[in-house]
């Protein structure tokens, strides 16, 4: 569903507090990956999952706002009836205690790398398009400078009891990047630009290291080889 934009977040063994942690299945399919993502259901970027009931645990939804303007409890058959019916087929909604993802628990882009596709495009697209975890602004913004942080370690905050995460490989891109994260409509041109750029990688995955709390403004330190 919509990414949500954090001040402050806290970063366990199993990436951000509350992340991915629920996914909706599709009944019908008895594939290895049955669950319901937005490449084939665009409109679940409309979907904007959000915290109306403080008490959850591990700041974990509690409730979605649907694209017309509905609120429903994210455990609601109201939710689950929606969401199939506009899919065209059956769900159920699962939870993961510690979350389902792709290829890394964290995902993180630098800012060089967003205006260096932005330049190419032509136009702005936002950060939001590549649906990271952690967004860096680095000095000088390079462009895809990440793919040279495989394999070390970014500390993030001041001293040696911050949070850390071992880059362990580049981001590889699939059509996602295509969809607008404002209107859930295609446009193959992104997705183009970065295979063009850097053979289709833009950003990387990590693995954490050492649990603690990441929050705007934070310095961040590279380290190893």
């Amino acid at each position: 569903m919509a990414g949500e934009r954090l001040d402050a977040a806290s970063l366990s063994w199993h990436g951000i507090a509350g992340d991915r942690r629920f996914a909706f299945r599709r009944l019908a399919d008895k594939g290895g990956f049955p669950f319901l993502t937005a490449d084939k259901f665009p409109q679940l970027l409309l979907y904007k999952p959000c915290r109306l009931d403080s008490t959850t645990a591990e700041g974990l939804p509690s409730h979605v706002c649907t694209p017309d303007g509905k609120e429903y409890e994210l455990r609601s058959d109201e939710l689950r009836n929606e969401i199939s019916s506009w899919h065209g087929s059956e769900v159920e909604l699962m939870h993961f205690k510690h979350g389902i993802f792709d290829e890394g628990c964290l995902s993180v882009i630098s800012l060089g790398t967003v205006l260096a596709v932005e330049r190419e495009l032509g136009r702005d697209i936002g950060f939001r398009r590549f649906r990271p975890n952690v967004v860096i602004e680095t000095e000088p913004a390079e462009p895809f400078e990440e793919d040279r942080w495989v394999g070390r370690t970014l500390m993030f905050g001041e001293g040696d009891g911050g949070a850390g995460l071992r880059v362990t490989m580049r981001d590889e891109r699939c059509a996602m990047l295509n969809l607008d994260p404002d209107t859930a409509e295609p446009e193959s041109g992104v997705m183009k630009t970065v295979v063009r750029l850097n053979e289709n990688c833009a950003g990387v995955y990590g693995t954490v290291v050492r649990a603690g709390e990441l929050r705007v403004g934070q310095v961040v330190t590279l380290r190893g080889l």
